[in-house]
Protein backbone atom coordinates (compact mmCIF):
# COMPACT_ATOMS: atom_id res chain seq x y z
CA UNK A 1 0.00 0.00 0.00
CA UNK A 2 1.20 3.42 -0.52
CA UNK A 3 1.30 6.17 1.78
CA UNK A 4 -0.72 8.61 0.28
CA UNK A 5 -3.47 5.20 0.52
CA UNK A 6 -2.89 4.93 4.06
CA UNK A 7 -3.36 8.77 4.58
CA UNK A 8 -6.44 8.61 2.91
CA UNK A 9 -8.18 5.48 4.55
CA UNK A 10 -6.61 6.37 8.11
CA UNK A 11 -5.76 9.56 9.11
CA UNK A 12 -8.40 12.61 9.44
CA UNK A 13 -8.13 15.80 6.19
CA UNK A 14 -8.70 19.24 8.13
CA UNK A 15 -8.72 22.42 6.75
CA UNK A 16 -8.50 25.58 9.15
CA UNK A 17 -9.57 29.29 8.70
CA UNK A 18 -7.34 30.06 11.77
CA UNK A 19 -8.50 33.69 12.30
CA UNK A 20 -8.56 36.67 14.94
CA UNK A 21 -12.32 36.37 15.71
CA UNK A 22 -13.03 32.49 14.78
CA UNK A 23 -11.75 29.62 13.87
CA UNK A 24 -13.38 27.72 11.66
CA UNK A 25 -12.97 23.83 10.52
CA UNK A 26 -13.23 21.57 7.66
CA UNK A 27 -13.31 18.07 7.63
CA UNK A 28 -13.05 16.13 4.01
CA UNK A 29 -15.86 14.45 3.11
CA UNK A 30 -17.70 15.62 6.34
CA UNK A 31 -18.22 19.68 5.71
CA UNK A 32 -17.33 22.45 8.29
CA UNK A 33 -18.11 20.89 11.62
CA UNK A 34 -16.60 23.35 13.93
CA UNK A 35 -17.23 27.30 14.25
CA UNK A 36 -16.06 29.17 17.34
CA UNK A 37 -14.71 31.97 18.26
CA UNK A 38 -10.83 32.21 18.33
CA UNK A 39 -10.74 32.76 22.21
CA UNK A 40 -9.19 30.61 25.65
CA UNK A 41 -10.06 31.39 28.94
CA UNK A 42 -7.60 30.05 31.64
CA UNK A 43 -6.42 30.33 35.28
CA UNK A 44 -3.62 33.19 35.62
CA UNK A 45 -1.51 31.36 37.68
CA UNK A 46 -0.82 27.60 36.57
CA UNK A 47 -2.02 28.54 32.58
CA UNK A 48 -4.69 25.92 33.11
CA UNK A 49 -7.08 26.11 29.94
CA UNK A 50 -10.71 26.31 31.36
CA UNK A 51 -12.13 26.86 28.20
CA UNK A 52 -12.21 27.72 24.59
CA UNK A 53 -14.09 29.03 21.76
CA UNK A 54 -17.90 30.26 22.53
CA UNK A 55 -17.61 29.35 26.30
CA UNK A 56 -14.61 31.48 26.52
CA UNK A 57 -16.02 34.41 24.92
CA UNK A 58 -18.47 34.86 27.00
CA UNK A 59 -16.36 35.52 29.77
CA UNK A 60 -14.56 38.12 28.17
CA UNK A 61 -14.64 41.42 30.14
CA UNK A 62 -16.18 39.00 32.82
CA UNK A 63 -13.69 37.48 34.64
CA UNK A 64 -12.50 37.91 38.02
CA UNK A 65 -8.62 38.39 38.13
CA UNK A 66 -7.45 34.78 38.60
CA UNK A 67 -8.96 34.08 34.77
CA UNK A 68 -7.81 35.97 32.15
CA UNK A 69 -10.44 35.14 28.58
CA UNK A 70 -7.52 35.58 26.02
CA UNK A 71 -7.52 36.23 22.17
CA UNK A 72 -4.07 34.69 21.10
CA UNK A 73 -4.53 35.73 17.49
CA UNK A 74 -3.71 39.61 16.64
CA UNK A 75 -3.74 40.78 12.96
CA UNK A 76 -4.26 37.48 11.50
CA UNK A 77 -1.22 36.07 13.33
CA UNK A 78 -0.15 34.39 16.29
CA UNK A 79 0.16 36.56 19.17
CA UNK A 80 0.43 33.73 21.98
CA UNK A 81 2.14 30.81 20.76
CA UNK A 82 1.47 28.95 23.87
CA UNK A 83 -1.96 29.43 23.98
CA UNK A 84 -2.93 29.34 19.83
CA UNK A 85 -1.22 25.63 20.48
CA UNK A 86 -3.97 24.88 23.34
CA UNK A 87 -6.65 26.40 20.94
CA UNK A 88 -5.87 24.48 18.04
CA UNK A 89 -5.26 21.13 20.00
CA UNK A 90 -8.65 21.65 21.31
CA UNK A 91 -10.23 22.30 17.60
CA UNK A 92 -8.38 19.80 16.23
CA UNK A 93 -8.96 17.19 19.09
CA UNK A 94 -12.79 18.00 18.82
CA UNK A 95 -12.97 17.76 15.14
CA UNK A 96 -11.07 14.01 15.17
CA UNK A 97 -13.36 13.18 17.97
CA UNK A 98 -16.65 12.97 15.46
CA UNK A 99 -14.91 10.58 13.04
CA UNK A 100 -15.11 6.90 12.33
CA UNK A 101 -12.28 5.20 14.45
CA UNK A 102 -9.89 3.79 11.05
CA UNK A 103 -9.89 8.14 10.53
CA UNK A 104 -8.38 8.44 14.03
CA UNK A 105 -5.33 5.63 13.35
CA UNK A 106 -2.95 8.54 11.84
CA UNK A 107 -1.91 12.03 13.00
CA UNK A 108 -4.53 14.45 10.76
CA UNK A 109 -3.51 16.17 7.49
CA UNK A 110 -4.01 19.99 7.99
CA UNK A 111 -4.15 22.66 5.54
CA UNK A 112 -4.46 25.97 7.42
CA UNK A 113 -4.98 29.89 5.87
CA UNK A 114 -3.26 32.41 6.18
CA UNK A 115 -3.04 36.38 5.51
CA UNK A 116 -0.92 36.62 2.44
CA UNK A 117 1.51 39.62 3.77
CA UNK A 118 2.61 37.25 7.17
CA UNK A 119 6.61 36.82 7.29
CA UNK A 120 8.28 33.53 7.11
CA UNK A 121 8.69 33.35 11.08
CA UNK A 122 4.91 33.87 11.63
CA UNK A 123 4.47 31.08 8.84
CA UNK A 124 6.82 28.73 10.88
CA UNK A 125 4.70 29.38 14.10
CA UNK A 126 1.47 28.82 12.97
CA UNK A 127 3.23 25.09 11.31
CA UNK A 128 4.80 24.68 14.53
CA UNK A 129 1.63 25.51 16.92
CA UNK A 130 -0.38 22.93 14.63
CA UNK A 131 1.95 20.26 14.84
CA UNK A 132 2.51 20.38 18.68
CA UNK A 133 -1.19 20.30 18.82
CA UNK A 134 -1.36 17.07 17.26
CA UNK A 135 -1.17 17.53 13.25
CA UNK A 136 1.07 15.36 10.84
CA UNK A 137 1.68 17.36 7.93
CA UNK A 138 0.46 20.68 8.15
CA UNK A 139 0.12 23.07 4.44
CA UNK A 140 -0.27 26.39 4.19
CA UNK A 141 -2.67 28.41 1.78
CA UNK A 142 -2.91 32.07 1.43
CA UNK A 143 -6.59 33.30 2.49
CA UNK A 144 -7.88 35.46 -0.53
CA UNK A 145 -6.84 32.25 -2.48
CA UNK A 146 -8.90 30.37 -0.27
CA UNK A 147 -11.35 32.98 -0.12
CA UNK A 148 -11.88 33.05 -3.98
CA UNK A 149 -12.27 29.61 -4.40
CA UNK A 150 -14.50 29.22 -1.24
CA UNK A 151 -16.85 31.93 -3.35
CA UNK A 152 -16.76 30.04 -6.41
CA UNK A 153 -14.77 32.55 -8.61
CA UNK A 154 -12.72 30.85 -11.48
CA UNK A 155 -9.35 31.62 -9.91
CA UNK A 156 -8.00 28.47 -12.60
CA UNK A 157 -9.23 30.67 -15.78
CA UNK A 158 -7.03 33.09 -17.86
CA UNK A 159 -8.75 35.69 -16.97
CA UNK A 160 -9.02 38.28 -13.61
CA UNK A 161 -11.02 37.47 -10.75
CA UNK A 162 -10.75 40.23 -7.51
CA UNK A 163 -11.54 39.20 -4.24
CA UNK A 164 -12.01 41.68 -0.96
CA UNK A 165 -11.89 39.19 2.35
CA UNK A 166 -12.68 41.04 5.32
CA UNK A 167 -11.81 39.89 8.45
CA UNK A 168 -11.43 39.79 12.27
CA UNK A 169 -7.38 40.97 12.02
CA UNK A 170 -6.78 41.95 8.65
CA UNK A 171 -8.23 42.91 5.15
CA UNK A 172 -6.83 40.78 2.04
CA UNK A 173 -7.45 41.90 -1.52
CA UNK A 174 -5.98 40.01 -4.25
CA UNK A 175 -6.34 39.59 -7.90
CA UNK A 176 -5.94 36.31 -9.32
CA UNK A 177 -5.73 34.43 -12.88
CA UNK A 178 -4.40 30.77 -13.80
CA UNK A 179 -4.49 29.87 -10.16
CA UNK A 180 -1.98 32.31 -8.64
CA UNK A 181 -2.41 35.39 -7.05
CA UNK A 182 -0.57 37.87 -9.79
CA UNK A 183 -1.52 40.96 -7.61
CA UNK A 184 -2.31 41.27 -3.69
CA UNK A 185 -2.28 43.73 -0.86
CA UNK A 186 -2.58 42.68 3.06
CA UNK A 187 -3.72 45.74 5.82
CA UNK A 188 -4.22 44.77 9.13
CA UNK A 189 -7.48 46.45 9.51
CA UNK A 190 -10.55 44.47 9.80
CA UNK A 191 -13.22 43.87 12.21
CA UNK A 192 -11.49 44.23 15.30
CA UNK A 193 -10.93 47.58 14.30
CA UNK A 194 -13.78 48.84 13.71
CA UNK A 195 -15.11 47.60 17.20
CA UNK A 196 -12.37 49.77 18.15
CA UNK A 197 -13.37 52.60 16.29
CA UNK A 198 -16.64 52.48 18.08
CA UNK A 199 -14.78 51.92 21.70
CA UNK A 200 -12.79 55.08 20.94
CA UNK A 201 -16.06 56.99 19.93
CA UNK A 202 -17.84 56.25 22.68
CA UNK A 203 -15.24 57.39 25.42
CA UNK A 204 -14.46 60.32 23.40
CA UNK A 205 -18.13 61.55 22.55
CA UNK A 206 -19.99 60.31 25.79
CA UNK A 207 -17.02 59.73 28.52
CA UNK A 208 -18.69 55.79 28.03
CA UNK A 209 -16.66 53.01 28.54
CA UNK A 210 -17.64 49.80 26.68
CA UNK A 211 -16.80 46.24 26.36
CA UNK A 212 -15.33 44.28 23.63
CA UNK A 213 -19.13 42.54 23.10
CA UNK A 214 -20.58 45.60 23.30
CA UNK A 215 -18.79 47.18 20.91
CA UNK A 216 -19.29 44.19 18.36
CA UNK A 217 -22.92 43.94 19.21
CA UNK A 218 -23.32 47.82 18.35
CA UNK A 219 -21.26 47.14 15.05
CA UNK A 220 -23.69 44.30 14.13
CA UNK A 221 -26.89 46.31 14.84
CA UNK A 222 -25.98 49.66 13.66
CA UNK A 223 -22.68 49.58 11.63
CA UNK A 224 -22.72 50.64 7.99
CA UNK A 225 -20.42 52.03 5.22
CA UNK A 226 -23.09 53.93 3.58
CA UNK A 227 -26.22 55.67 4.80
CA UNK A 228 -28.17 53.16 4.37
CA UNK A 229 -30.03 52.81 7.91
CA UNK A 230 -29.12 55.89 9.47
CA UNK A 231 -32.35 56.14 11.35
CA UNK A 232 -31.72 53.52 13.52
CA UNK A 233 -30.53 54.06 16.93
CA UNK A 234 -29.74 51.78 19.96
CA UNK A 235 -29.97 52.09 23.86
CA UNK A 236 -25.99 51.26 25.46
CA UNK A 237 -25.01 50.43 28.23
CA UNK A 238 -21.30 51.25 29.85
CA UNK A 239 -19.04 52.51 32.34
CA UNK A 240 -19.28 56.50 33.14
CA UNK A 241 -15.37 57.40 32.91
CA UNK A 242 -16.52 60.89 35.37
CA UNK A 243 -18.51 59.22 37.82
CA UNK A 244 -17.35 55.87 37.98
CA UNK A 245 -20.87 54.37 37.81
CA UNK A 246 -22.62 52.53 35.00
CA UNK A 247 -24.61 54.91 32.64
CA UNK A 248 -26.85 54.29 29.79
CA UNK A 249 -26.53 56.82 26.12
CA UNK A 250 -28.56 56.14 22.86
CA UNK A 251 -25.99 55.97 19.95
CA UNK A 252 -27.63 56.47 16.37
CA UNK A 253 -26.62 54.51 13.46
CA UNK A 254 -25.26 57.73 11.67
CA UNK A 255 -22.58 58.64 14.42
CA UNK A 256 -21.32 54.86 14.09
CA UNK A 257 -21.14 55.28 10.51
CA UNK A 258 -18.83 58.41 10.92
CA UNK A 259 -16.81 56.43 13.91
CA UNK A 260 -16.13 53.78 11.42
CA UNK A 261 -14.96 56.07 8.79
CA UNK A 262 -11.15 55.67 9.50
CA UNK A 263 -10.71 51.68 9.26
CA UNK A 264 -13.35 51.57 6.39
CA UNK A 265 -10.86 54.25 4.15
CA UNK A 266 -8.45 51.86 5.00
CA UNK A 267 -10.02 49.24 3.27
CA UNK A 268 -11.03 51.32 0.47
CA UNK A 269 -7.63 52.08 -0.17
CA UNK A 270 -6.10 48.77 -0.51
CA UNK A 271 -8.73 47.67 -2.97
CA UNK A 272 -8.05 50.86 -4.70
CA UNK A 273 -3.49 49.93 -4.80
CA UNK A 274 -4.44 46.58 -5.61
CA UNK A 275 -6.01 47.57 -8.83
CA UNK A 276 -3.72 50.41 -9.91
CA UNK A 277 -1.08 47.74 -9.89
CA UNK A 278 -3.39 45.04 -11.98
CA UNK A 279 -2.38 44.13 -14.89
CA UNK A 280 -4.59 46.54 -17.95
CA UNK A 281 -6.13 42.97 -19.53
CA UNK A 282 -6.93 41.58 -15.84
CA UNK A 283 -7.92 45.14 -15.26
CA UNK A 284 -10.97 45.00 -18.16
CA UNK A 285 -11.88 41.55 -17.03
CA UNK A 286 -13.10 43.52 -13.22
CA UNK A 287 -15.11 45.40 -15.29
CA UNK A 288 -17.53 42.73 -16.14
CA UNK A 289 -16.30 40.34 -12.87
CA UNK A 290 -16.59 43.43 -10.72
CA UNK A 291 -15.09 42.39 -6.82
CA UNK A 292 -16.14 39.72 -4.57
CA UNK A 293 -16.66 40.50 -0.92
CA UNK A 294 -16.01 37.61 1.68
CA UNK A 295 -15.58 37.27 5.00
CA UNK A 296 -17.58 38.86 8.81
CA UNK A 297 -16.59 42.64 7.70
CA UNK A 298 -18.51 41.95 3.96
CA UNK A 299 -21.64 41.61 6.05
CA UNK A 300 -21.45 45.70 7.48
CA UNK A 301 -24.51 47.43 5.69
CA UNK A 302 -23.40 49.52 2.45
CA UNK A 303 -20.00 48.65 2.07
CA UNK A 304 -20.63 46.51 -1.27
CA UNK A 305 -22.28 50.37 -2.60
CA UNK A 306 -19.77 52.00 -1.09
CA UNK A 307 -17.16 50.64 -2.83
CA UNK A 308 -19.28 50.32 -6.39
CA UNK A 309 -19.35 54.13 -5.72
CA UNK A 310 -15.38 54.58 -4.97
CA UNK A 311 -13.85 51.96 -7.93
CA UNK A 312 -16.79 51.98 -10.60
CA UNK A 313 -16.74 48.01 -10.63
CA UNK A 314 -20.02 45.87 -9.65
CA UNK A 315 -19.47 44.76 -6.24
CA UNK A 316 -20.69 41.75 -4.90
CA UNK A 317 -21.50 39.92 -1.73
CA UNK A 318 -21.25 36.49 -0.92
CA UNK A 319 -23.12 33.85 -0.10
CA UNK A 320 -21.64 33.03 3.83
CA UNK A 321 -19.08 35.42 3.34
CA UNK A 322 -18.23 34.41 7.25
CA UNK A 323 -17.27 30.28 5.78
CA UNK A 324 -15.82 31.33 2.57
CA UNK A 325 -11.85 30.92 3.45
CA UNK A 326 -13.15 27.42 5.13
CA UNK A 327 -14.51 26.05 2.52
CA UNK A 328 -12.34 26.86 -0.36
CA UNK A 329 -9.75 25.04 2.14
CA UNK A 330 -12.01 22.29 1.63
CA UNK A 331 -12.05 22.23 -1.89
CA UNK A 332 -8.63 22.08 -1.97
CA UNK A 333 -8.80 19.21 0.51
CA UNK A 334 -10.14 17.22 -2.21
CA UNK A 335 -6.83 17.36 -4.34
CA UNK A 336 -4.29 15.44 -3.04
CA UNK A 337 -1.22 17.07 -4.49
CA UNK A 338 -1.59 19.63 -2.39
CA UNK A 339 0.45 17.40 -0.01
CA UNK A 340 4.10 16.39 -0.23
CA UNK A 341 3.59 12.83 -0.63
Amino acid sequence: MSAQYLAKMFSTHIGIDLGTANCLVYVRDYGVVLAEPSVVAIKVNTREVLAVGSEAKDMLGKTPGNISAIRPMKDGVIANFEITEEMLRYFIQKAIKAMPWRKRLLHPRVLVAVPSGITEVENRAVKDSARHAGAGEVVLVEEPMAAAVGVGLPVAEPSGSMIVDIGGGTTEVAVISLSGIVGSKSVRVGGDELDAAITQHLRKVYNLMIGELTAEQIKIRLGSAYPVKDDDSLDVKGLDLVSRVPKTVRVTAAEIRIALQEPITSIIEAVRDTLEKCPPDLAADLIDRGIMLAGGGALLAGLDKLLTEETGLPVFVSDEPLNAVVRGTGVMLQEDSIWSN
